[in-house]
């Protein structure tokens, strides 16, 4: 890859509207990645988690596809098109008899680069709330994913993954500049931990985190939060949108990263021999 001279990175979260109608999904989808280009050139575009189908237990069977497919091809020749990156949210895929909830990148030539597999279901039952069980239809990854660009070293995430701070500590630990996560957090979980968990996973590790919700839809079955947002390594929100559709852009100045690590040197002042979890009490 050739190497990105002006360590300045233009990233777009589309925060689109999720329907049950996986075509009109797609459309959608690609309707926004090509207005985020136009709007913003932007380098890097990113998608929601389930961008291509509802997150319900009803749809993840029937919208699963195996790769490749009809939403991974449609997201390949954007990327070969455009010459940019995309990070395709999330989707159920299926292989074998078994299906994950999965976000596939594909980078400028339009070949995947990378697939993560969300590594920790949201199995929740808040009293009097909300209550949901991933786990029942969706089956875990067990890799952490980290692939490189010739922008940065970017880890990724999805949605419930970011609640683990081991994580994206290790995400950092193997060289990621930017952390991007496509995520549904909903109307419960969003207004409680949504702000504070982003920010704190930024400032700990001092990188660039962005978050991609759907846009809020109070007809569904599961309304996600929206505000989909971008972090900076100081914890300072840069960009956040609202509840609705919506293209979200920014600048990452990478040269950032470094010098805060300098200035407030964090991860040099780590005693991971201390942290060891077989010392007794």
């Amino acid at each position: 890859m050739s190497k990105n001279t002006n360590k300045i990175a233009k990233i777009a979260i589309c925060q689109m509207n999720i329907t049950t109608d996986k075509h009109a999904n797609l459309q959608k989808a690609e309707l926004m990645v090509r207005k985020a280009f136009s709007d913003n050139g932007s380098d890097i575009v990113v998608l929601p988690e389930m961008f291509n189908c509802p997150y319900d237990y009803n749809y993840f069977s029937r919208f699963s596809e195996t790769f490749p497919g009809e939403t991974t091809s449609m997201l390949s020749g954007i990327a070969k098109e455009l010459n940019i990156y995309i990070v395709g949210g999330s989707i159920p895929e299926k292989d074998g008899d078994r299906i994950y909830n999965t976000s596939f990148v594909f980078g400028k030539d339009g070949k995947m680069i990378a697939n993560h597999r969300k590594i920790h279901l949201f199995d929740i039952n808040i009293k009097n709330s909300i209550s949901f069980k991933e786990s029942r239809f969706i089956t875990p990854g067990e890799n952490i994913t980290v692939f490189k660009t010739d922008i940065c070293t970017i880890g990724l995430a999805i949605c419930y993954d970011m609640r683990f701070p081991e994580l994206i500590r290790k995400m950092t630990l193997m060289g990621a500049k930017l952390i991007i996560v496509p995520a549904a957090f909903n109307t419960i979980t969003g207004p409680a931990h949504w702000h504070i968990t982003a920010r704190a996973r930024a400032l700990d590790n001092q990188v660039y985190f962005a978050c991609a919700s759907p846009a809020r839809d109070t007809g569904s079955t599961y309304e996600a939060y929206g505000h989909s947002l971008i972090v900076d390594p100081w914890g300072s929100i840069i960009v956040e949108a609202g509840e609705q559709e919506t293209v979200l852009n920014a600048k990452l100045d990478l040269t950032e990263i470094e010098r805060i690590r300098e200035e407030l040197p964090l991860l040099k002042h780590r005693k991971p021999d201390i942290y060891k979890l077989d010392q007794k009490p």
